[in-house]
């Protein structure tokens, strides 16, 4: 039996982490891997938010972090959708100060052609803190797509989110769907794309291509054995 292996999943904002890849994580830990959660973004009454919003959305992220049972968590103080405005130089630091912290063999991050910007911010600043001779514990680096944010990038560059890795989450979709139900006010009814039949018809889908009922994509894109 492998050794348990330390895996982050670095989110722009809450939610992303499960739409993206919330069976394969439920997998891990299913596996006896340990999995650290970093939200790189936070709300505000300065975007126009109410205490009691922001309370909400506390209380959302540490029932998901409990519903997971993740190890441990981390939110950066960054304001979504204003990553952008931030040095990318600021956004790194703060991102390896958590990769140095936990040391995780595998990394899930965003997509960067993803239609919101703070995804990009993120896949940028991300990558960056893989270097094999900086962080030579990370050997595995992969991409998760977003529902509501891949599939409606419009750059006329991007080639489009084009998965080489699939993972069977037929026994995780259900936990899946009932933690991201924690985020109601994410969900919505179809055809909004995040809503339980789209959750569950993406994973259909990939399903089909990986010869299972259910499974999530990725890009792989660093590999070390």
């Amino acid at each position: 039996m492998s050794s348990s292996k330390n895996i982050l999943v670095i989110a722009p904002h809450p939610d992303d982490e499960t739409l993206g890849c919330g069976g394969t994580l439920l997998r891990h830990i299913d596996e006896g891997d340990k999995v650290y959660w970093l939200i790189c973004t936070t709300i505000t009454q300065k975007l126009g938010y109410s205490i009691d919003r922001l309370n909400l959305r506390q209380n959302e992220i540490s029932d998901v972090f409990m519903s997971y049972g993740f190890v441990g968590y981390k939110q950066l103080s960054f304001i979504t959708t204003e990553l952008d405005l931030v040095s990318k130089r600021k956004l790194v630091i703060e991102i390896s100060k958590y990769v140095h912290e936990v040391k995780p063999h595998t990394i899930y991050i965003p997509y960067r052609n993803d239609v919101h910007t703070d995804h990009a911010q993120v896949f940028d600043a991300s990558i960056a803190c893989t270097k094999s001779f900086r962080y030579p514990f990370v050997r595995k680096v992969c991409v998760y797509e977003t529902l509501s944010e891949t599939e409606f990038g419009m750059r006329t560059d991007d080639p489009g989110f084009k998965p080489n890795m699939w993972v069977n989450i037929s026994d995780y979709l259900d936990r899946k769907i009932e933690i991201m139900n924690i985020f109601e006010s994410e969900l919505g009814e179809h055809p909004f794309p995040r809503s339980e039949s789209c959750i569950q018809a993406k994973a259909l889908l990939h399903g089909t291509i990986a010869s299972c009922k259910y499974a999530e994509s990725f890009i792989q894109i660093k590999s070390i054995r």
